[in-house]
């Protein structure tokens, strides 16, 4: 009995493989339309999604064309296909906007958008779209099954964006120790970075690193523009220990201090010798 089961599997796979090649071939879509749903339910999405591929058009303003369009969507989105899953399901969104799918196919053309999202050293365009499209669900869908989801993909992306901001304005840093070009642009990514992320996770080192780019700065100045940045670079420690008085960055911005303050004095014995005259 045992040997007859291979044998028995095997032919029962290749009967459903035949079946499968008629209906493909048959130009008759009501056994498409079965057989895609059936394959849809058992998940077999890549037989599924090829023969909804080839009815869809057929259900066009059909009372049945709202079903299809949501599996072809979805066998896309299964397959991880993501770029036309997205693109599936706001064909859908458009072409049936009262379907009680909607919020779902708004949800999971977002998170196709979402699983397209790269590496935060890579272009972010992907990310701004994934964002663009939660945020959206999120404002349209607040009682939404998929609410509480898509709102910490969001804080992902978000904090993506964060961290690819925050390391151009570090590597400007890096690179402008010794560079009064590179450094001002090191000053404009973190002051930029501080104003468009005042809660990331990454402030309290970029106030830091403005510490040592203004100092920087402040040391390779000409004299005329010495004082003013060496206030700068003052300014910027205050800053940091205003709004993280147990910082982690206290040793290192001290000793930045030290040697502003160091600096600053010799313009101060200035004016006081000036003055006694």
């Amino acid at each position: 009995m045992r040997r007859f089961i291979p044998v028995l599997t095997l032919a029962l796979l290749l009967g459903s493989c035949n079946e499968y090649q008629k209906v493909l071939k048959n130009v008759d879509v009501k056994p498409k339309y079965d057989m895609a749903q059936k394959y849809y339910e058992a998940k077999d999405y890549k037989r599924s999604l090829r023969l909804f591929e080839q009815i869809a058009p057929k259900y066009v303003g059909k009372p049945q064309g709202e079903r299809v369009m949501f599996f072809l969507a979805d066998c896309y989105y299964q397959k991880e296909n993501y770029n036309m899953a997205g693109y599936q399901f706001e064909r859908f969104i458009k072409s049936y906007p009262k379907s009680d799918k909607v919020a779902e196919a708004a949800f999971r053309g977002a998170k196709s958008y979402y699983e397209l999202s790269p590496d935060h050293s890579l272009d972010q365009t992907d990310t701004d779209k994934a964002l663009a499209k939660l945020q959206g669900f999120i404002n349209t869908y607040p009682d939404s099954e998929f609410f509480a989801q898509a709102n910490t993909m969001a804080m992902e992306l978000t904090t993506k964006k964060e961290r690819k901001a925050f390391e151009i304005a570090k590597q400007f840093n890096k690179l402008g120790e010794y560079d009064l070009t590179i450094l001002k642009s090191a000053v404009a990514s973190l002051n930029n970075f501080v104003s468009d992320f005042p809660g990331s996770i990454y402030k309290e080192e970029a106030l830091y690193l403005k510490i040592e780019s203004t100092t920087n700065m402040a040391m390779n100045s000409f004299e005329g523009l010495k004082k003013t940045r060496l206030e700068d670079a003052k300014n910027a420690y205050n800053v940091l220990i205003k709004q993280y008085p147990e910082t982690q960055f206290a040793k290192k911005a001290d000793n930045l201090l030290k040697k502003v303050e160091k600096e600053l004095s010799n313009y101060i014995e200035v004016v006081d010798s000036t003055a006694t005259k």
